[in-house]
């Protein structure tokens, strides 16, 4: 079995601020079995030299959509399958070259990119999928433009699908397609909450699914060890879906002082997505983005930092997203840099790493540096924890990136 050793390492472990000098780890195979403060004896081991280095965990990206090859929805539909494969090819790598070593995909994600990945057909991190989100008729998901006819011929929507969503109205409906998603191995069942950008018909303060339709979808995920995300922006849809019981809320752009603090005493998370916004608003209309969209886009634009501000206040448990869309995707890195205007570097660190893992009820797998966990490390020329912008050069400033014990660069 193929052995790592780094040595001469400084060490940040995806929480402390204070990080230990004059380390050495010891990677067996796809698993850290060693972090010691002393040299370790590894006679067949391949030795990397960090040199004084920063070592930390790989990062997540916890919101994000590898089929999305354009920013326009539609066209998405129209270029098919192979072109979106493509993108998800390309971006993939680029992500995995900028240092995150795990992303989770919410929404339309699926079992044959994943499969993939792990046979080594793709150069990319560590995948976790969503499936299809789940939207109601009218909602977030559905993308059907207003001047389209509804077909009652069957009386109910289970037939309304695209790319990322399938639209299921009803306890029973709701159930069915979580059931759906499971089997085919997501990771967790992510809903549409509230109104959105993208979608055509629904305004953004809009709440989205019943009561007991998303109490339903939160059951049936509690009963495969798994759990439900939403995607949310205004305060109340928030509100209402941590009430309910989901456990990782996207976006939420437009919350209040008073969700923020409900948020933080709950076991609920959020994952804001700033530079997606940022990006629409800045290149959208040139990028074919439609102009109802656009207005949404440029409404969020206005509460973002400000919302971001608010969860920190509060003490929210934040994670780190960025739900880019076709050629934007480059700016991935951009959101710690956004970020930056809020929090501290030490916060944006933990939020790409350890709150991330523990989200994803993941932790002590990825998102540290301990033994036991993935091998998914990154080396830093620099102390991120000083200066944010060395993990927000697109991988310009690691010199070193490992995916489960495979150097992939360095």
């Amino acid at each position: 079995m193929t052995m790592l050793l780094f040595k001469n390492a400084r060490i940040f472990d995806g929480k402390s601020a204070d990080c230990p000098e004059g380390m050495s780890v010891l990677v067996e195979g796809d698993t850290i079995r060693e972090v010691s403060d002393k040299p370790i004896a590894a006679k067949d081991a391949r030795v990397l030299d960090v040199g004084g280095r920063t070592l930390m965990p790989g990062m997540i990206d916890a919101h994000m959509h590898a089929y999305a090859s354009d920013v326009n929805m539609f066209k998405v539909e129209a270029l098919g399958s192979a072109y979106r494969t493509a993108h998800a090819v390309r971006m993939l790598g680029f992500m995995l070259d900028c240092g995150f070593t795990t992303v989770r995909d919410v929404g339309g994600g699926d079992y044959s990119l994943a499969k993939a990945i792990t046979d080594g057909l793709v150069r990319a991190p560590r995948y976790l999928y969503s499936g299809k989100v789940l939207s109601m008729t009218g909602g977030h998901g559905d993308m059907r433009r207003v001047e389209e006819a509804p077909d009652y011929k069957s009386m109910c929507s289970c037939g309304v699908f695209n790319s990322f969503c399938k639209v299921a109205d009803g306890v029973d409906e709701c159930l069915r397609a979580t059931r759906e998603e499971l089997r085919q191995g997501a990771h967790c069942i992510k809903i549409m909450g509230s109104g959105g950008v993208a979608s055509p018909t629904d305004p953004i303060w809009m709440n989205q699914y019943r009561e007991d339709e998303i109490r339903a979808i939160v059951q049936e995920c509690t009963e495969r060890r798994s759990y439900a995300s939403a995607h949310c922006h205004p305060a109340s849809a928030v509100r209402r879906c941590v009430e309910f019981g989901v456990r990782s809320i996207e976006h939420g752009t437009l919350i209040d002082d008073e969700t923020a603090r409900f948020v933080a005493k709950s076991s609920s998370y959020i994952i804001p997505t700033m530079v997606i916004i940022f990006a629409l608003v800045e290149l959208g209309a040139k990028l074919g983005f439609p102009p109802e969209s656009l207005v949404k886009a440029e409404f969020a634009f206005k509460e973002a930092l400000s919302g971001l501000d608010k969860m920190r206040k509060a003490g929210v448990k934040v994670g780190y997203g960025t739900d880019l869309l076709g050629t934007t995707t480059v700016q991935q890195c951009r959101e710690f840099t956004l970020r930056s205007e809020v929090f501290t570097p030490v916060e944006l660190l933990r939020q790409a790493t350890s709150v991330n893992a523990e989200m994803m009820m993941m932790e002590g797998r990825i998102g540290c540096v301990a033994p036991g966990a993935y091998a998914d490390l990154i080396v830093v020329d620099g102390d991120p924890l000083r200066d944010i912008g060395l993990v927000a050069a697109d991988g310009k400033k690691l010199t070193t990136i490992v995916r489960g014990g495979e150097v992939v660069k360095g």
